[in-house]
């Protein structure tokens, strides 16, 4: 079977998909294209400056002023593309720090022997306290037993489309959700890229930091095909040596994939997807995620994406 039909439009035909091209190839922006934005000239006043006081209070009025700095990203200006690489990738850990998930519904209550957190369980720890006690000594952390909520692990694999219609916006969306899967799955989580080809920005298991990845897949530049098949299938093979129970392939693309591929058959077999989709930009993600038994959303905003994801995995685990 090869891609899924169109999404279809209005009076049930199917819709043609739209351009993949986005900028060439390397493609950057100059500075009289930022400058379009109304703050602009008072947070980067001069070529290769970024003010992140001014940035900060921008964000502050109007948080759809992440968008600029998401653009900048891709600044002509080498200066400006690395202080907007930095700041984002701190702004996106941040976010996704802030968002993450209480994963109601699949929390269970542990004893821990020794911990200096959680609820003490006096029955628990009674055993302790006479021992200490027989012993003529202080009762010790040792000694007491507390109940912690322990959740149920969960290995993510999240596939990031750098295609041709990837943009700044689009690729901090991702670097937020990238971030908000290695604070919730710190041990098991894996983060591809994908076009024509498929690149392992992250292997399930490694020491690569979360702000290395962010920073990474804030450098990307979109270009080339969408061979989605195979970035899946990718994903699919790198949670397959995971120890978590759930395992969640996490797909960030408006799934417009541009090659005869074999996209439903590849996203049946996963045990658990999720896709985020760009807003506006979200037809054949909605009609894949309808075709393949998947759950999606779409993101208005990059920092909404970690609160989407949390909303979509809640989803799943409450049904």
């Amino acid at each position: 079977m090869t891609s899924p039909p169109a999404a279809p439009g209005a009076g049930g035909r199917p819709q043609r998909p739209k351009s993949k091209t986005g900028r060439p190839d390397g493609g950057t922006t100059g500075r009289r294209d930022l400058a379009r934005h109304a703050r602009f000239a008072e947070i980067s006043p001069e070529v290769g400056v970024l003010d992140e006081r001014a940035m900060s209070q921008a964000l502050a009025d109007d948080p759809a002023a992440f968008e600029l700095l998401a653009a900048m990203t891709t600044a002509t200006d080498e200066n400006l593309r690395a202080a907007a690489i930095r700041l984002s990738a701190s702004i996106v850990l941040e976010r996704a720090r802030a968002g993450r998930p209480s994963m109601r519904g699949i929390s269970r209550l542990r004893p821990v022997r020794g911990a200096t957190d959680g609820d003490l369980d006096i029955d628990a720890s009674i055993e302790g306290v006479s021992a200490a006690r027989s012993e003529a000594r202080p009762v010790a952390v040792e000694d007491l037993t507390t109940v912690q909520w322990a959740k149920a692990p969960t290995a993510f694999a999240v596939v990031v489309d750098r295609s041709g219609s990837m943009s700044g916006p689009r690729l901090a969306a991702a670097a937020t959700v990238a971030a908000a899967c290695a604070l919730r799955a710190p041990q098991e989580h894996a983060v591809l890229s994908f076009a024509g080809t498929v690149e392992v920005i992250r292997p399930l298991v490694s020491d690569i930091t979360p702000a290395a990845v962010a920073g990474r897949l804030l450098r990307m530049r979109g270009h080339g095909v969408t061979r989605l098949a195979t970035a899946l299938k990718a994903a699919g093979e790198q949670l397959a040596p995971a120890r978590a129970r759930r395992r969640v392939v996490i797909l960030l693309s408006d799934c417009r994939s541009t090659d005869e591929d074999d996209t439903l058959p590849a996203a049946r077999a996963l045990p658990e997807l999720v896709i985020l989709a760009p807003d506006g930009d979200h037809e054949q993600a909605a009609h894949l995620a309808g075709l393949a038994g998947a759950r999606w959303a779409a993101i208005e905003h990059p920092l909404d994406a970690a609160a989407a994801l949390d909303r979509l995995l809640e989803t799943r685990v409450t049904a």
